[in-house]
């Protein structure tokens, strides 16, 4: 059997701040990215090639991936069988209530746990139904349980000389996402080198500013496809040159186009999948 390209992109019933992703990937690979949200999920078949944390893992049927916000990573096919998984991505604010922790972080980015990974997978079933006191319960559950296992504080980080600096420039990028500003201009606004900005950006962001602004303007696109925009307009109110662009950019970091992450959301869930 030869496989294809499928994603469904969705809110979960239940919980504000949750939004849902169930797929198959054969040819499809993320570039570097990010996510504002955590990215908690199961490989449900295959395995999936995952680079994250400086290293690369190969994650098989079964196997836990955590992530947290703002964390680089890229995902692809390992083989033409590629993978399926399922994945929840909640905002800090509902895994903050769920654990009672302010700041959390998970400790590792990839489990193996099968008590773990049949509760992932139940709660994002549940997600799909009507039900929705089920899908906050097992939701809840679900997140407590990985918590309890894998959770700490975040991560202490040495603050690196700069550190303000490149949060203006990433604050300077966010603002003027149609109109953004030259590297010169943006070196020049925080008083330092072309090449000292690169690598201090770099080092912050785990991106150059240019994938970054991208990364945001898709960021923004989301919000506005999620309020029904049409496609063609949100690419110029992001700055893209045109819908070409957006639809290239989009699919390499959510996994869908925008017409189909759209689609999904009126939806509100596709049909039955791996």
């Amino acid at each position: 059997m030869e496989w294809e390209d499928v994603a469904h992109y969705w809110r979960h019933p239940a919980v504000s701040g949750v939004d849902l992703m169930r797929a198959r990937f054969v040819r499809h690979g993320f570039t570097r990215h990010t996510h504002e949200t955590f990215a908690l999920g199961v490989v449900r078949a295959g395995t999936e090639d995952l680079w994250v944390g400086g290293a690369r893992h190969l994650v098989s049927a079964g196997g836990v991936v955590l992530l947290n916000p703002e964390e680089v990573h890229t995902g692809g096919p390992v083989d033409d069988v590629g993978w399926a998984y399922r994945v929840f991505y909640p905002s800090v604010e509902v895994v903050a209530a769920a654990t009672g922790c302010p700041d959390p972080w998970f400790t590792r980015p990839i489990v193996a746990d099968p008590e773990a990974a049949a509760v992932i997978g139940q709660a994002h079933l549940a997600a799909e139904s009507a039900d929705r006191l089920a899908s906050e319960t097992l939701l809840t559950t679900a997140l407590s349980l990985l918590w309890q296992g894998y959770g700490g504080g975040r991560r202490v980080v040495e603050p690196s000389g700069g550190t303000r600096e490149v949060a203006a420039v990433r604050d300077l990028l966010q603002a003027r996402l149609v109109d953004p500003p030259s590297l010169g201009e943006l070196a020049a606004t925080v008083g330092t080198s072309r090449f000292a900005l690169l690598r201090a950006f770099r080092a912050r962001y785990g991106l150059p500013p240019h994938a970054y602004l991208n990364q945001l303007r898709v960021r923004r696109a989301r919000v506005l496809l999620d309020d029904g925009v049409p496609a063609a307009e949100v690419a110029v109110a992001v700055g893209f040159a045109d819908q070409s662009h957006l639809s290239r950019h989009f699919r390499r970091l959510v996994g869908l186009t925008p017409g189909r992450y759209q689609r999904n959301n009126v939806q509100a869930r596709g049909p039955a999948g791996p």
